[in-house]
């Protein structure tokens, strides 16, 4: 008699563990989905957001590139000027890009650690 509790103890016991797993799977499997669809949703927004900046940033500096280039007497100086610019903003991002990293880290780490 003793036997047959101590089997139904483990045959249930063993029916909750496959239970928990089952949901614990289910539950990681459900909060992979929501990061991953925050994450294309986020890219999605940035990508659209800065394919608009490049093409602004595009035809504005081809303007400034002119507008020096005429008020220089050469257009080749205005391309060259404008392009040193950008050369500076790039070196200038180069050394502070450690700094990016701790804000970025944090934000993902919001989208990850949220609650469902």
């Amino acid at each position: 008699m003793a036997f047959d509790e101590l089997k139904e103890n483990f045959t249930e016991a063993e029916a909750s563990a496959k239970s928990y797993l089952e949901s614990s799977h289910q539950f990681y499997k459900l909060k992979g989905f929501k990061v991953m669809m925050k994450a294309i949703v986020v890219f999605a927004k940035i990508a659209s957001v800065s394919v608009m900046l490049v093409l602004a940033l595009l035809f504005l500096s081809a303007s400034a590139a002119f507008w020096a280039g005429e008020a220089l007497g050469s257009n080749a100086l205005g391309f060259l000027i404008v392009g040193g610019f950008y050369i500076l903003i790039g070196i200038i991002i180069y050394l502070l890009r450690h700094h990016l990293n701790k804000p970025l880290l944090k934000k993902f780490s919001e989208f990850y650690f949220d609650e469902i």
